[in-house]
C-alpha cells in the first residue's frame, strides 16, 4: 500500500481529530528525519500509522493485544491505553501492509520508548510530542530543541518531560521509559569520560 492509500484507509478508521494528529506527526517526523539524516519516508509512514490502533476503544486494547499474542507487562495491563502502540505495530502489518522492521519498531516504541532506541524510534517518539496540534506548557521549549539540539539531547528532554508529566498525574512510570532515559544518560557520561 502506498502512502496516499495508507492515508485514505487511516482517515476511514480514525476519528477526525486523531487522523489530523497522525498527519501532524507524519509531517513532523519527516522534518526531523531530514534534520538528522534518517530515512524521511520511513519516518513519514511510522508517524502516520503510529496511532492506527486508536481505532479501538481503550477497553478493547487488552483483548486485541491478547488476540495477537502480544506479551504485556504489569504496567501495560494497569494502563491499557499504552497497548495501542503494540497493537498498532501489528495493525500496520495487517491493514497497511508494512513489513519494514524499523517502521514497526518505531510504532511499537512511540509511547514509552525503550532500550537501544534507534534514530527512527527517537524521531517518532519526539514527533508525537511536538506535532503542531499539541498544546501544553512545555511544548514550545521542546519544539525549540527539535530545531537546535542533538538527537539524544532532544530525546532525553522528551523522555524526562514524559516522566515528569506521569509523576504529576500520579500514574505508573513505564520501565521502558526509565530504561531509555537512563541509557541515553549513561552513553553521554561514557562519551564524556572518553573525551580528551
Amino acid at each position: 500500500m502506498n502512502y496516499e492509500a495508507m492515508k485514505e484507509e487511516l482517515s476511514r478508521r480514525l476519528q477526525k481529530k486523531r487522523y489530523e494528529h497522525s498527519l501532524g506527526v507524519a509531517d513532523t517526523a519527516a522534518m526531523l528525519a531530514e534534520r538528522f539524516g534518517a530515512d524521511v519516508e520511513k519516518a513519514r509512514v511510522a508517524g502516520l500509522l503510529h496511532d492506527c490502533a486508536r481505532e479501538y476503544k481503550t477497553e478493547d486494547l487488552a483483548s486485541e493485544a491478547a488476540r495477537r499474542s502480544i506479551d504485556c507487562g504489569e504496567v501495560d495491563r494497569a494502563m491499557p491505553l499504552l497497548l495501542h502502540a503494540y497493537v498498532g505495530a501489528r495493525r500496520a502489518q495487517e491493514v497497511y501492509g508494512v513489513t519494514d522492521p524499523e517502521i514497526l519498531q518505531a510504532i511499537w516504541r512511540h509511547t514509552v520508548g525503550g532500550e537501544h532506541m534507534t534514530t527512527l524510534d527517537k524521531i517518532v517518539y519526539f514527533a508525537d510530542m511536538i506535532e503542531p496540534q499539541r498544546d501544553y506548557p512545555e511544548v514550545d521549549a521542546l519544539r525549540e530543541l527539535s530545531r537546535t539540539a542533538s538527537l539524544d539531547t532532544m530525546a532525553l528532554a522528551g523522555l524526562s518531560q514524559s516522566i515528569l508529566f506521569v509523576l504529576q498525574t500520579g500514574r505508573l512510570i513505564h520501565p521502558a521509559t526509565v530504561a531509555a532515559r537512563n541509557e541515553i544518560l549513561l552513553c553521554a557520561r561514557a562519551k564524556e569520560r572518553r573525551a580528551p
